[in-house]
């Protein structure tokens, strides 16, 4: 068909998943900096990943926090445990990464990852050369209510690349959901962990690797 430029998300499409171990001791850490030596297991549970700001209000008024002080702290811990595992080899690129050599068309990131960690991993493992713009989240309790499947960061992504006709390629619902919301197509990656996924939202392709990814936008 092709496409103006293709969007991808990062983690589970362009790098393999971090740890669940990872994003929990990236809270544990968290609550540790912010003089919480002891949290109970399901607080740290819910910061790990996929927080909502309600969670993280309750939370923070159970232990007498700030909710914009510790999300920043928060997150800044877990992207330290994150550029740990890619520092140690456990966070990588899939093997078929190289297929990013072969597109033309612009290319550009999403993330509901922290900025911090997308451009280190980008750094860290050359691949900051591929693309015209990249989107993560700030370490601010108002990047919560802007993370897919808000189409905000895709939107956003969408301006600076100067294009209406795109492609954004996800292994997750809200990577759908956030693609449509902005008016673009959609392609869900079944990536190993995704295999057997149910959605609840059609994309537009469903595809098994960033191969296909460039024989639909090319």
């Amino acid at each position: 068909m092709g496409y103006d430029a293709v969007i991808f998300d990062n983690d589970g499409v362009l790098l393999t998943l971090t740890s669940m171990e990872a994003h929990r001791e990236g809270s544990r850490d968290a609550f540790a900096r912010a003089g919480v030596p002891d949290p109970h297991p399901d607080h740290v549970e819910a910061m790990s990943i996929g927080v909502s700001v309600a969670e993280l209000e309750s939370i923070c008024e159970r232990y007498d926090l700030e909710p914009e002080a510790f999300w920043s702290t928060r997150d800044a811990a877990i992207s330290a445990a994150q550029q740990a595992e890619m520092t140690a080899g456990e966070k990588r690129p899939y093997d078929d990464i190289d297929a990013l050599d072969k597109f033309e068309t612009p290319l550009a990131v999403v993330s509901s990852n922290q900025q911090e960690t997308v451009e280190f991993a980008f750094d860290h493992f050359g691949l900051d050369t591929h693309f015209e713009t990249v989107y993560g989240r700030e370490p601010t309790v108002k990047s919560l209510e802007r993370k897919k499947p808000h189409p905000h960061y895709v939107e956003r992504a969408l301006a600076d690349l100067d294009v209406e006709d795109a492609l954004f390629v996800g292994d997750n619902e809200s990577d759908v959901r956030a693609a449509h919301g902005a008016g673009i197509d959609s392609a869900f990656i079944r990536r190993p962990h995704r295999v057997d996924a149910s959605l609840s939202v059609r994309p537009d392709y469903e595809i098994w690797g960033l191969d296909d990814v460039v024989d639909i936008a090319e």
